[in-house]
C-alpha cells in the first residue's frame, strides 16, 4: 500500500469507516448530480422539440392545439420560477458545494487529507498477494498491462 493511502498514525477504525461511508454517501450524491444534469439536458431536449411539435401541429391545420403547445409548454417553468438550469444551480450553491467542502474538511482534519482509507483498506484486504492483478500499486513489480506482464 502506499503511504498517501495509508491510515495516519492515531486514526482509529471507527473513523476510517465514518469516512468511507461520507466518501461513499459524496459519490451518492455525484451520481444524483448526473442525473440532475440528465434532467436537465433531456427537459431542454424536449422543449426544442415542441418547436417541430408546433410547427407540424399547424401545417396539419390544428392551429389551436398548436397555440396550446405554445403558450402552455413550451417554455414553461418545471416548478415555480424556475426552469432547469436554475433547479441545478440551487442545487450545485445548496447542496452539491456545501457537501463537497464538508467531506474535504473532514478528510482533511480527521485523516490528514488522505483519501479512500477505507477501500485501500479494504483492497489490501482482499487481495491475492501473489498474483499479478492483485498488486498493490500500479507501478508494483509483476504488474500487467495491456500487453502482458510488464518487463
Amino acid at each position: 500500500m502506499d503511504d498517501e493511502h495509508r491510515r495516519p498514525d492515531g486514526v482509529g477504525d471507527l473513523t476510517v469507516e465514518a469516512l468511507g461511508s461520507l466518501s461513499k454517501a459524496l459519490e451518492t450524491t455525484e451520481r444524483a448530480r448526473g442525473h440532475l444534469y440528465s434532467f436537465h439536458q433531456l427537459t431542454g431536449t424536449a422543449d426544442l422539440e415542441l418547436d417541430r411539435t408546433v410547427d407540424l401541429l399547424r401545417k396539419a391545420g390544428h392551429r389551436a392545439w398548436a397555440d396550446r403547445v405554445e403558450t402552455e409548454i413550451l417554455g414553461r417553468n418545471v416548478i415555480p420560477g424556475h426552469w432547469t438550469f436554475q433547479v441545478v444551480e440551487a442545487y450545485e450553491r445548496t447542496y452539491y458545494q456545501a457537501f463537497k467542502d464538508l467531506e474535504r474538511a473532514a478528510v482533511q482534519e480527521l485523516a490528514d487529507g488522505r483519501d479512500h482509507l477505507y477501500e485501500a483498506e479494504l483492497k489490501e484486504a482482499r487481495r491475492t498477494r501473489s498474483h499479478p492483478d492483485h498488486t498493490a500499486r500500479p507501478d508494483s513489480p509483476g504488474t500487467r498491462g495491456p500487453a502482458g506482464p510488464s518487463s
